[in-house]
């Protein structure tokens, strides 16, 4: 009976596969042997060769990013609510639900950017136009509340309220601008509510502003 002609160890077309990034099972796949003997000629390559584990999960990538089923259920929910609305959610929103999503989202934003979006997330959320890049609506929204920021951090220097005269200029001036049509908006009821409880909580004392024989300056929060 003739014997099978074993090849020696370790098998150099196998350790190439393997330190291009391949798994023992693929190169059995590949090349038809049985995935012991890949197995055996693989440690006796490793033993020789202690970098080819490093260059072999080099090659190889990080592992694909595991979706679970919450995860999505919350790709079905923003799928329905922009389909339904036309808008994406909001941070800001004075419902917990979308922020909660508003916040799932920009976090597959940073992984699509990072190049490290799951497979079943790129898949599903390419149905929705331009998720990646934040609509207009949204940007505004950050816009409004970097300029409250900004403003609370100028009273809480001690600055009395920004003026926006043409007279004034810069920071105070540009705040004095914002503060002054958030007045205006408020004034004809355009303002909206959670952006009016923000001012209120943030900046009490936003409606009315400097008050006369007030030297600029001696104001605080």
């Amino acid at each position: 009976m003739a014997t099978r002609r074993r090849t020696a160890a370790p098998n150099a077309e196998w350790v190439l596969m393997y330190r291009g990034g391949l798994t023992r099972s693929r190169i059995a796949a590949l090349t038809r042997a049985p995935a012991a003997t890949i197995g055996y000629h693989l440690s006796v390559a490793l033993a020789a060769d202690p970098g080819l584990q490093a260059e072999h999960e080099k090659a190889a990538g990080p592992p694909p990013v595991q979706v679970g089923g919450q995860g999505l259920a919350r790709m079905r929910q923003l799928m329905v609510m922009v389909q339904e609305t036309g808008r994406y959610p909001s941070r800001t929103a004075a419902d917990a639900d979308e922020r909660r999503l508003a916040s799932w989202l920009e976090r597959r934003r940073r992984d699509a950017a990072a190049g490290t979006l799951a497979p079943a997330y790129r898949d599903g959320l390419a149905a929705l136009p331009d998720w990646q890049r934040p609509p207009r609506s949204v940007a505004d929204e950050a816009r409004w509340r970097d300029r409250l920021a900004a403003l609370v951090r100028y009273r809480s220097a001690g600055h009395d309220w920004p003026r926006h005269k043409t007279i004034v200029t810069g920071k105070e001036h540009d705040l004095g601008v914002w503060l002054h049509f958030q007045r205006q908006k408020a004034r004809r009821g355009e303002l909206e509510p959670d952006k009016a409880r923000a001012l209120d909580e943030m900046l009490p004392g936003w409606r009315s502003g400097r008050q006369r024989g007030r030297k600029p300056g001696t104001g605080t929060v």
